[in-house]
């Protein structure tokens, strides 16, 4: 089928099947190899500084209006409230990741046999940093300041710099006489910077110097850019859509009376403006004409022409036409570039295709690729003949003058494709490599999209991109596999004549790649070109990924002393336990077991005694084939929940040799660690006031991970260090249970049982406070019926059990023992009512222990350090607070009824 040349480009490459818009496969070989591979053994470490990394940045995984939304639990925001604010705030908080590395991080500027790297610096990329790297021979030569350290050039903004363009000035200027060798252009989220680059030949020093700049209060800068036909203009594209023309030509001769530029602001009636629904302005470009623009919407393309009085806008392109090729109505335009062979040609980079337009022929691309990158956001157009320079034969000499390559990809996800087109075949028979049609202006597709690989170290055979895929699922869900591997920020083609007196020419050709590493690396390598995309790297193949060695974002100025690297603990049993699966996952864990804990290795004996001191002083002896329920309830002095009794009640209940497992001296858990090359998990150690698991009354240990004395830290037993329900199981693995293999034992269920028995027990030896008693609803009745009692009914009962009303869910204010909701486990409270007693008043120079706060309520008081005495001013401010504290109780009735109801009666003491 024959198809003419205005209908062809309505064929896709890489979704067509043979489109007439790609030259055949039998004529590809004419053109020359276009496949370009770096070349291992080239690869050279050129500069290493924490200066290159970006600041850290926090990237949200939700959308801006969706993060305020749930972040402020306290205070919350409206959703309506956080959407408004989210569309004040610009296109950069929108979900999208890619944005945050959308643009190169390196600018090269050439001078004579030198190169000068810029790039943003300092703690928030807020200065402008360079070098210069100088060929000398065929040597690569790094010049830095004084300090060795990278030049800095202040910016006049504290805002983080996104963006840096350099232009050079052409060496026959006028201009050049006074030293100044190009201009740079810096942009920020609100404002532009312009910069002088200057080379003093005396000092051989490079400069820049900062000219002056422009802030817009009201709206987010979109896009900046050179003009390519006037040396000193410059364009600046704002996300309202407004466009500013800077000339610099009038700053630099009124530069002495103001830096802050204005501008002349184009009046473009634009008669789409409206950005609703998600229409972001995303980019501008000189077209031919210097008074000729194009400005790209996420929606549609504009050509703006100023030339005549008059401003005329019209639309080039609209991305509906791209809806026939994909089901999905979210696509979007992404980048916009100029593009060769001369100034009516430009490329506009969708969510699936890439296009290649003609000012002069609206609505109709002359070539579409579909690119299948993940939001691609850098395109960057390039002659051919640039990628294969230096070549040892001049066979595909023609084609690649007349070649061009679109470098298409993303910093984010590190993929970038290659796509070749140029002049179309003649269409009589002949070579074209011999005899190229001058005369045929028509543009066709040369080669398929191929993947490049910028990093130069990764190996893509399949067995390598399963162990990198593998690799990312095995990350947690919150953690993104980009922040853990290597990649390339940005990224600079040297020069061909600088190039090539570093390196040997080869066959077809080649270029060479200099790129800054997230790592902090500056690094060289040469690309070759070649017929076959090598898939297989040699020297990366058996390296593997690692994804825990770098951090994307680390911070600025200072040298960073440690190892990069993040420990990543698994847990799978806290996951397990959260599903219900615990039973099932330790059964299958300890396919094994070893019942005998002498055959793991010999009892600490201290940790031995110390739990069996600990457990003789809460009433529960090593014995404890059935201790008295009653004990458990010593240890409630402060206001504690049952279900906190019930755990303590399981946990000395446990074998000592399982309670071992649980504890363990802090200096043995830091040597186990230091022997395998590990960092030991800081765990609290035991309090020693008697008390039984998992302990109330906790500190620190008296050392840590880092410089310990081992002195100091014999005496600390630290722990829990495995979890009750891991130790439950435990127990009854080593018991002999049946019910382990089948799934049926619960831990949840053992829980509850207790819990019950706990319950049962704390109403006969506990006072309930009744709903129907006049307390005004702020307790309410737990349980009224026992069947056991525990203690004299003669006496008054020393505890008191309760329900606050903030915990009350339900209409009813009982609790049925048989049947437990485990959303109020936690709400039934117990605590130990202080024994009447009379506390005599000393000499006022005496001094008074803890129990001068005997009178202060019910509940008795604990303290960590009973042997503190109060003497002196703090005795007596001690006695002014209670005397307030007494008031404020005389002044609560439901907490004289209370106490009256108890018989409670308030001792004498101090001041009262």
């Amino acid at each position: 089928m024959d198809f003419s040349e205005d209908w062809k480009s309505f064929f896709p490459v890489s979704i067509s099947c043979s489109p007439p818009v790609l030259i055949p496969s039998s004529a590809r070989p004419t053109l020359g190899p276009l496949i370009f591979n770096p070349i291992p053994q080239t690869l050279t470490h050129v500069f290493f500084s924490p200066s290159l990394l970006p600041p850290p940045l926090h990237i949200p995984q939700l959308s801006l209006s969706r993060f305020l939304a749930t972040s402020c639990p306290g205070a919350p925001v409206l959703p309506s409230t956080a959407s408004s604010i989210a569309s004040l705030c610009g296109s950069q908080f929108q979900n999208d990741i890619a944005s945050i590395l959308q643009y190169n991080r390196l600018e090269f500027l050439k001078y004579d046999n030198s190169v000068f790297v810029f790039f943003p610096t300092s703690v928030n990329s807020e200065k402008v940093g360079f070098f210069a790297l100088h060929v000398e021979g065929s040597n690569l030569r790094l010049q830095l300041d004084s300090n060795g350290d990278i030049f800095r050039a202040a910016s006049g903004t504290c805002s983080s710099i996104s963006r840096i363009l350099a232009i050079p000035i052409d060496h026959d200027d006028d201009i050049r006489k006074s030293s100044t060798i190009g201009y740079l252009l810096a942009s920020t989220l609100y404002s532009a910077h312009w910069f002088s680059v200057q080379y003093n030949s005396s000092l051989e020093r490079p400069s820049v110097v900062y000219m002056g700049g422009k802030i817009f209060k009201t709206c987010c800068v979109a896009h900046a850019c050179w003009s390519p036909h006037i040396l000193e203009e410059s364009l600046v594209l704002l996300e309202s859509g407004e466009l500013f023309l800077f000339d610099l030509k009038y700053y630099m001769k009124n530069s002495s009376s103001n830096v802050n530029f204005k501008g002349t602001r184009l009046r473009v009636p634009w008669h789409e403006s409206n950005c609703s629904d998600g229409k972001v302005w995303l980019s501008c470009e000189f077209s031919w004409h210097p008074r000729i623009l194009i400005v790209a919407r996420s929606d549609v393309v504009f050509l703006v022409d100023l030339s005549a009085d008059n401003c005329v806008v019209s639309c080039l392109l609209k991305v509906e036409l791209l809806h026939m090729y994909t089901p999905t109505k979210s696509e979007r335009f992404l980048a916009l570039s100029r593009a060769g062979p001369d100034g009516f040609y430009f490329t506009v980079a969708s969510n699936g295709f890439l296009l290649l337009c003609d000012v002069r022929k609206h609505m109709r691309p002359i070539i579409q690729w579909a690119h299948g990158l993940d939001r691609p956001c850098f395109m960057n157009v390039l002659n051919l003949s640039t990628l294969r320079s230096h070549s040892m034969e001049d066979t595909f000499k023609f084609s690649s003058e007349v070649g061009f390559c679109i470098l298409l990809g993303s910093f984010w996800s590190g993929e970038f494709n290659v796509f070749c087109y140029g002049s179309s075949l003649p269409s009589q028979k002949g070579s074209f490599a011999s005899k190229p049609s001058k005369t045929n202006k028509t543009l066709d597709a040369w080669e398929l999209p191929y993947e490049i690989v910028l990093c130069g170290r990764d190996c893509h055979c399949g067995s390598c991109l399963l162990k990198e895929e593998l690799s990312k699922a095995a990350l947690p869900e919150w953690i993104d596999w980009q922040m853990k591997k290597e990649m390339v920020l940005g990224f600079g083609i040297m020069n061909n004549d600088l190039a090539s007196l570093l390196c040997e020419p080869y066959k077809y050709g080649g270029f060479t790649l200099v790129r800054l590493m997230s790592s902090g690396k500056l690094e060289l390598q040469r690309y070759e070109a070649s017929w076959v995309h090598d898939r297989k790297s040699e020297d990366c193949h058996e390296q593997g990924l690692s994804l825990d060695k770098y951090l994307l974002f680390t911070v600025g100025d200072e040298k960073y002393k440690y190892r990069k690297s993040v420990v990543f603990h698994k847990l799978n049993f806290i996951d397990a336990y959260r599903r219900g699966n615990l039973t099932k996952l330790l059964v299958k864990e300890l396919k094994d077991p070893c019942m005998d804990a002498q055959e793991e290795g010999p009892v600490d004996s201290d940790v031995h005694d110390f739990l069996c001191e600990k457990l003789n002083a809460c009433g529960v002896g090593p014995f404890r084939s059935s201790p008295a329920i009653i004990a458990f309830f010593k240890d409630v002095k402060p206001s504690a929940s049952l279900h906190d009794v019930a755990l303590r009640k399981l946990w000395a209940e446990l074998p000592l040799d399982l309670l071992q497992l649980a504890f363990s001296k802090h200096s043995e858990s830091l040597d186990g660690a230091a022997d395998q090359k590990k960092v030991a998990l800081e765990s609290l150690a035991v309090s020693s006031c008697p008390e039984l698991p998992p302990f109330f009354l906790r500190k620190s240990p008296s050392c840590s991970n880092k410089g310990y004395t081992k002195a100091r830290c014999d005496g600390d037993i630290v722990g829990p260090l495995l979890p009750l329900p891991i130790l439950l199981l435990l127990h009854e693995i080593y018991d002999g249970c049946s019910d382990l293999e089948d799934g049926k034992f619960s831990v949840e269920e053992e829980i509850d049982t207790k819990y019950k028995e706990i319950m049962k027990t704390a109403g006969a030896i506990s006072a309930s406070i009744s709903d129907s008693e006049s307390f005004g609803n702020h307790e309410v009745s737990l349980a009224d019926d026992a069947d056991e009692t525990w203690v004299d009914p003669s006496k008054p009962k020393p505890f008191l059990l309760y329900r606050p009303a903030a915990f009350k869910c339900s209409g009813t204010s009982d609790v049925n023992e048989n049947s437990i909701d485990r959303h109020e486990i936690h709400d039934a409270l117990v605590f130990h009512v202080m024994e009447e007693k009379t506390v005599s008043n000393k000499l006022e120079s005496e001094p008074v222990g803890p129990e001068i706060s005997d009178d202060l309520c019910l509940v008795e008081l604990r303290f960590n350090s009973p042997s503190k005495k109060f003497e002196g001013g703090a005795l007596k401010a001690f006695d002014i607070l209670k005397r307030q504290l007494s008031k404020w109780q005389e002044g609560v009735d439901s907490y004289k009824e209370l106490t009256g109801r108890f018989g409670f009666v308030k001792p004498v003491g101090r001041g009262f």
